[in-house]
């Protein structure tokens, strides 16, 4: 890779990581190519230039956020025994991500949901496919854990994926609208409480 593209991918990654750091503070409509130029020094049509339109932009931040959601929570996760450990592993670290990333800069995935929930297009797509990915890789790692004789037979994969969810939702919002101390506290109570009622 030569210097000239080298440099291009570098100012491409920090343009998206500036709109990503101002969607997660005020929302995916908040991304504009002024707002994002004006965050770097950069000039708008320098931003367009390695970019393009503002849509482009906003699929680049979800995409980006579900490339480094799946790296910090998932990835990792898979170092873990098949079955109840990797369970484990992986709801612990999204417990974690939440509290550490998402409580104190937000969630595309939550947020973005909320403020896509009733709109069509390209951009409600992507996310949904984001969002989906995701939970279909939960799914994943509870039918492992039943294959695994972990989990009571007959459990059923898209109630428990449903539960994390609304656990996670729960935490976000007692820690970052209430600013409760405890909700990573809480969080990790109810993970360990839900658990046993399918351990087989």
């Amino acid at each position: 890779m030569d210097a000239k593209t080298q440099k291009s991918e570098l100012t491409r990654a920090a343009i998206v990581g500036a709109a990503l750091d101002l969607a997660s503070a005020e929302g995916l409509e908040a991304i504009t190519l002024q707002a994002v130029a004006d965050r770097l020094g950069l000039s708008k049509s320098g931003v367009f230039s390695r970019i393009g339109s503002r849509e482009a932009l906003q699929k680049a931040v979800i995409e980006e956020f579900g490339r480094r959601f799946l790296a910090s929570v998932f990835v990792p996760a898979m170092q873990s025994p098949k079955g109840l450990p990797r369970l484990n592993d992986l709801v612990q670290r999204w417990i974690v991500r939440t509290r550490d990333v998402d409580a104190r800069t937000g969630c595309i995935f939550s947020a973005g949901a909320f403020e896509l929930d009733d709109r069509e297009g390209e951009l409600r797509n992507l996310l949904l496919d984001e969002v989906t990915r995701w939970r279909a890789a939960l799914r994943r790692t509870v039918l492992q854990a039943m294959d695994a004789g972990h989990l009571k037979p007959g459990t059923d994969a898209e109630q428990v994926v449903s539960e994390l969810n609304a656990l996670i939702l729960g935490m976000l919002h007692d820690a970052r609208f209430l600013r409760d101390s405890r909700a990573t506290e809480r969080a990790q109570a109810t993970w360990q409480r839900l658990v046993k009622t399918y351990q087989a």
